[in-house]
């Protein structure tokens, strides 16, 4: 029986790994149902931590327009979705604050019900029943992924509904502002679910099965978009607004930098530590992945994300490599990258694979900025294969997993 060794990347402990050895199991199991998937958990042991709870990291100030000439594209659901990562409330905010500043009051007299909260309302009621029901459809993935937003979503729902009271109240209604809201919810939701930052990596979430959970919002909201990009009116304001304080390139990335830093570290901080404090944690590592390895038994397939990756090719490079690998398999991996820089530390840059290397396939997404490309570094002997999560970064880097296509790639391609 052909076993496939799952070494995870950068940022993972114990909780996310079960999370993400369970998707693999079950994405393995639906296109190969001959695989053994064995366990090769490091990170609980050797993985780093900002040890100062993140002192180091500047607090942004609270001024506005830092300016540039680069506007968010609202055509690029990728842009909206990073604004979103680090605040849920962003898209929404703005909206409201763009509606007031239009002059769009509506001037309802004391004891009139005002439309907002009519709105409100219907958002205090979202529920993932529907998603979850249509047992038809709901693959495992999405299925992780309402389990995973469940029991976060009622508060999220209360959240945003006490924005669109407080911030929309007395404003005119506009069409095309349930899409914003299913958004809001479900980035909310996410966030709650994900926990403080730095707790864990970020939940891996398959594009699709966002859209169609956010879709299934919009719709219970009355919606007709199915939780696409802002629409009319709802678009015009809200683009300019966005674009007119938070947009600009230099302001979103001063706004991302606290929290895609703390999310990314663990994951850099591993990276860091892997490369800089020598041979102890790089040994460690390479350690638990033989003895995952020797477990094994039968043909085994590396599958390596991230720093994993490193560590896989690293180790095969050594000059006594364990035996029995048929293939290795780097999802969202820094290798090639580090064999560039010449910081590869078994394999020093301008110097071949050893002959004995397994065959090597490497995944990336376009979107992950922590993962490489491998083909033109070690010609003939590394196969890039492209997947598209349809995520921003960083959570194009954890979603490899969630993302069905990923398997049905690597079926063909896994020893009998």
């Amino acid at each position: 029986m052909t076993s496939v060794v799952f070494v995870h990347g950068t940022g993972v402990r114990a909780k996310s790994y079960e999370k993400s050895f369970a998707r693999v199991v079950s994405g393995l199991g639906r296109v190969r149902a001959d695989i053994r998937v064995v366990r090769c958990l490091w990170g609980e042991h050797h993985g780093a931590s900002l040890g100062l709870g993140g002192v180091s990291i500047p607090v942004r100030a609270k001024s506005r327009g830092v300016g540039g000439d680069e506007l968010l594209d609202e055509d690029d659901p990728l842009a909206v979705w990073a604004l979103l990562e680090v605040d849920p409330l962003a898209e929404l905010r703005e909206f409201a604050e763009a509606a007031h500043d239009d002059g769009g009051e509506t001037g309802f007299a004391p004891g009139r019900v005002d439309p907002w909260e009519a709105v409100a309302d219907k958002v205090r009621g979202l529920t993932l029943e529907p998603v979850a029901a249509d047992t038809a459809t709901t693959g495992e993935s999405l299925a992780h992924l309402i389990a995973d937003l469940a029991p976060h979503l009622d508060e999220a729902a209360d959240r945003v509904a006490d924005e669109i009271s407080d911030g929309l109240g007395g404003a005119s209604p506009v069409d095309g502002i349930e899409a914003i809201v299913a958004r809001a919810v479900y980035a909310l939701a996410v966030q709650r679910a994900e926990g403080p930052y730095g707790d864990d990596e970020p939940l891996a979430v398959d594009g699709a099965d966002r859209d169609t959970v956010v879709g299934a919002l919009t719709d219970q909201l009355g919606g007709t978009d199915r939780g696409g990009l802002v629409v009319g009116a709802a678009k015009t304001v809200a683009v300019r607004a966005l674009n007119s304080s938070l947009s600009p390139l230099s302001s979103l990335a001063h706004t991302f930098r606290g929290g895609i830093t703390k999310k990314s570290v663990p994951a850099s901080g591993d990276i860091l530590r892997y490369q800089v404090r020598g041979a102890g944690v790089r040994a460690a590592i390479r350690e638990a992945v033989r003895d995952a390895i020797a477990a094994g038994g039968g043909p085994v397939v590396l599958l390596a994300h991230s720093l994993g990756g490193i560590a896989c090719v690293d180790l095969l490079a050594e000059p006594d490599p364990p035996a029995g690998v048929d293939l290795l398999v780097t999802v969202g991996s820094q290798a090639p990258f580090l064999y560039e820089l010449d910081a590869l530390t078994a394999l020093r840059r301008g110097e071949p694979l050893p002959g004995g290397f397994p065959r090597w396939i490497n995944v990336y997404d376009e979107q992950d900025l922590l993962g490489f490309v491998g083909e033109k570094v070690f010609p003939d002997r590394v196969t890039d294969l492209r997947v598209n999560t349809r995520q921003p970064f960083p959570r194009a880097h954890t979603s490899y997993f969630a993302h069905q296509r990923l398997y049905e790639l690597l079926a063909p391609e896994l020893p009998k």
